[in-house]
């Protein structure tokens, strides 16, 4: 946990490293449930997100919470008056809390949210729950980051739910009338159904409204079946934190001439390190990594005159030779590639390293050539800094 508080910090105030720790967690994001709970002040985001993860404990499930706070006048930070309400999991494993400053942003979320979403993603959370900060009109935001958005409303908010309809009624996926002990609840039932009489939908789907009394747990089960179905429906866009999560450049590969003169620049003037030299004998190359933030540069040199690379130095020249991507199952992205008629190059082999690659012809790629490679286990497993 105090990794993973470490990592947060690191993401949240953009410290060095933050980039490209993103980079090397993106690849183990994109199995969460990432569940945004937004709506008016006053209506009772906090205690509903605290008895929805309660509930999913119970389950046995893990649960990641961001609650977005306004930021402190003074310390700059986040006004922890969300999180105080959550203190009952404060020592629990299976939970983690962290409070995020808005520090300007407008759009009822930080702006480094999505970062800290695919930290908890790659870190094991089977649900993310994103409290916003209290929204109005146009701050709809989370519906980019969270595959299914709650609204939460009340009664008592009158008119106030026509004048919102333009902005986060729009983007509710799901509808919560909390405090529904309260006189007024049926009203606003009513008047959200009239709303969405007029909304325009995915077909199958309509936002189920559920009537929740958070602080006695009331209703808490059934929003979160509510929540589940949406999910299973599969309406909602995936989220763009981690839609291309499986995916991730590992390399770029250099045609050159020479190692030692191509190394003159990336190495003596440049300053990078570089890793031991490979030959890749079936390939009959040779191979220089240069390791570049999450990402690296791959230099390749021919072994000989009938080299795949001496060809493409004789017809090309140096420059880039293809773009490599990480994929987590080698297998499985090979199976969809054929189903889809794409034309592969070889069958999976090893390269520089040990990782199985294919190469991808670049007719089916727009013009260049693509290697996919394998994700090894020591790649799949980062560990947050310490």
């Amino acid at each position: 946990m105090r990794a993973l508080a470490r990592a947060a910090t690191i993401l949240e105030s953009r410290l060095s490293g933050a980039a490209e720790l993103v980079r090397e967690l993106a690849p183990f994001a994109g199995q969460a449930l990432v569940v945004g709970i937004t709506g008016p002040p006053g209506s009772g985001k906090s205690t509903l997100v605290d008895q929805m993860a309660a509930t999913l404990r119970g389950e046995g499930g893990t649960v990641g919470i961001l609650t977005v706070d306004p930021t402190s006048p003074f310390s700059g930070g986040a006004i922890l008056g969300d999180r105080i309400r959550m203190q009952r999991h404060h020592a629990d494993a299976g939970v983690f809390i962290r409070s995020m400053a808005t520090r300007g942003s407008l759009g009822g979320v930080a702006r480094t949210t999505a970062d800290l979403v695919t930290l908890l993603d790659a870190s094991g959370k089977e649900v993310i729950l994103i409290e916003t900060v209290g929204v109005g009109q146009d701050e709809v935001e989370i519906a980019r980051l969270a595959e299914v958005t709650v609204l939460v409303l009340v009664p008592g908010l009158g008119d106030d739910v026509q004048a919102i309809k333009a902005g986060i009624m729009e983007i509710a996926d799901v509808f919560a009338v909390n405090k529904a002990d309260l006189p007024g609840a049926e009203r606003v039932e009513r008047e959200i159904q009239g709303l969405l009489t007029l909304a325009d939908r995915p077909a199958g789907w309509t936002p189920p409204i559920i009537r929740t009394v958070a602080s006695e747990g009331a209703g808490v089960a059934e929003l979160l079946a509510a929540v589940r179905s949406c999910h299973k429906a599969g309406l909602r866009r995936p989220r763009a934190a981690a839609k291309n999560a499986e995916y991730a450049i590992d390399h770029l590969g250099i045609a050159v001439r020479s190692l030692d003169e191509a190394l003159g620049f990336w190495q003596g003037t440049l300053g990078l390190s570089v890793a031991p030299r490979e030959a890749v004998h079936h390939e009959k190359v040779s191979v220089a990594m240069l390791p570049a933030g999450g990402s690296r540069i791959e230099l390749i040199e021919p072994e000989g005159p009938d080299s795949v690379i001496a060809s493409f130095l004789e017809k090309r020249g140096p420059g880039l030779h293809h773009v490599a991507l990480r994929v987590p199952d080698l297998g499985a992205a090979i199976e969809k590639l054929r189903a889809a008629g794409t034309r592969l190059l070889n069958e999976p082999r090893p390269g520089a390293g040990g990782h199985l690659y294919v190469f991808v012809h670049p007719a089916s790629t727009g013009g260049i050539l693509l290697e996919l490679m394998e994700t090894t286990k020591t790649q799949r497993t980062p560990s947050p800094p310490e």
